[in-house]
């Protein structure tokens, strides 16, 4: 499958693309919507897989997003959503796949409930890895506790990458963490071009310059999603690495904003809304060079689930912290997954309180998808304490060969 998807890819590119109906810059285009998607998509047909989302709406339906693709990340990525109608307890097979035709692949891809119950489904395109621009596109289903949900149809909100998810300010802004990666554009993946007959033009013509546009900022919908606009950037400069990002808004009303950095967690405040924001600072908080999750709890805390290795640099021992006074001090810490390789957090907390992480484990090798469930209790007590708590529950495990 996998060599049929290259030749396929190859082809469009050396020439069929031109008698296809796509445009010239193919990473615009609505992609392929599979909502009964193939064998080729099952679980043995994947030899890698990661970078997970979750989200959990209204009757209790679990929805869990990751990509996937290729053995790598590259352009053969597509995105998989799954559901789960029973708490976590079963999964279904791929229900939805999304994947772009060509030479453009589906990455990074982000589930959020919105205050109005409808489930967003949010992802970027790029051709190859990283053309210097990529694209958010969006869909939402308002009857997300369907185990088949009506999805509208893509549409393309922002350049840049949203893969963490947004929140709501006490204003009723939506705010959505956007960057465009500061980092060269990385064709790589084509650099086999003669082998794919691609002229040195339509290799350049997939290659945008992100100009003053590119950095870390935030992209803003005062009318619940109608439209989107771009606010001020915030001066994070690690030019090689994507910042992923996240918001929290203070009980003083400020924004705060922690991202991935060369040093760890770096942070940036905003006092008018994300409209301007200050020089970032080290947060504080010891992590290696890898995406987080923070988000505030229905108790008013502020949950953080982040690496916590021995030696401050491997993506091990994924831990949950909790805060009381806006993320100036950390208390508890529940041990999730002690293992090398475990990376990536999301998560939502239900009504009743309790929490789910989802995150992954051994990309290239175990390519395992993982859900732990935990109460506030069992990360102050820094133990699993009460009947809400199991760790390590396995979501998807792709079980490829090539």
């Amino acid at each position: 499958m996998i060599d049929a998807r290259k030749a396929l890819a190859a082809a469009l590119f050396a020439g069929v693309m031109a008698a296809a109906s796509l445009s010239p810059d193919p990473a615009l285009d609505a992609p392929v919507i599979h909502t009964s998607p193939g064998p080729e998509y099952d679980d043995g047909h994947r030899l890698f897989q990661g970078i997970p989302g979750i989200e959990r709406v209204p009757n209790g339906r679990l929805w869990a997003v990751w990509y996937s693709g290729d053995k790598r990340e590259g352009p053969l990525n597509y995105v998989v959503v799954v559901t789960s109608g029973d708490d976590g307890k079963t999964w279904s097979k791929p229900q939805l796949v999304i994947d772009p035709p060509g030479f453009v692949r589906a990455f990074d891809a982000c589930l959020w409930l919105d205050p109005e119950k409808r489930l967003w489904l949010l992802w970027s395109q790029a051709a190859g890895h990283w053309d210097g621009r990529a694209g958010v596109w969006a869909m939402a289903a308002a009857d997300p506790g369907s185990e088949r949900p009506a999805w509208s149809k893509p549409r393309r909100i922002s350049d840049g990458v949203v893969m963490n998810k947004p929140i709501v300010t006490r204003s009723g802004e939506w705010l959505f963490p956007l960057a465009i990666w500061t980092k060269p554009a990385n064709l790589a993946f084509i650099n086999q071009r003669d082998k794919l007959n691609l002229s040195a033009e339509q290799v350049q013509s997939l290659v945008h310059d992100g100009g003053t546009d590119r950095g870390v900022k935030v992209l803003a919908s005062a009318d619940r999603g109608g439209a989107f606009g771009t606010m001020g950037r915030a001066p994070f400069a690690d030019a090689d690495l994507p910042n992923e990002h996240m918001l929290i808004e203070r009980q003083d009303g400020s924004l705060w904003m922690l991202a991935r950095t060369t040093y760890g967690i770096g942070s940036s405040t905003s006092m008018d809304g994300g409209r301007t924001w200050s020089q970032v600072q080290p947060s504080g908080i010891a992590h290696p060079s890898t995406r987080f999750f923070i988000r505030r709890l229905r108790s008013g805390s502020l949950l953080l689930v982040k690496n916590s290795p021995p030696n401050g640099k491997d993506r091990s021992h994924l831990t949950a912290l909790l805060s009381d006074d806006d993320g100036r001090t950390w208390s508890g810490g529940l041990l999730l997954d002690d293992r090398m390789n475990v990376s990536y957090p999301d998560g939502v907390q239900s009504e009743s309180g309790k929490i789910y992480v989802i995150y992954d484990r051994e990309r290239f090798t175990s390519r395992e998808i993982l859900m732990a469930t935990f109460l506030e209790e069992d990360v102050r007590k820094e133990k699993a304490v009460s009947g809400a708590a199991k760790l390590r529950t396995v979501v998807n495990r792709a079980t490829g060969h090539e």
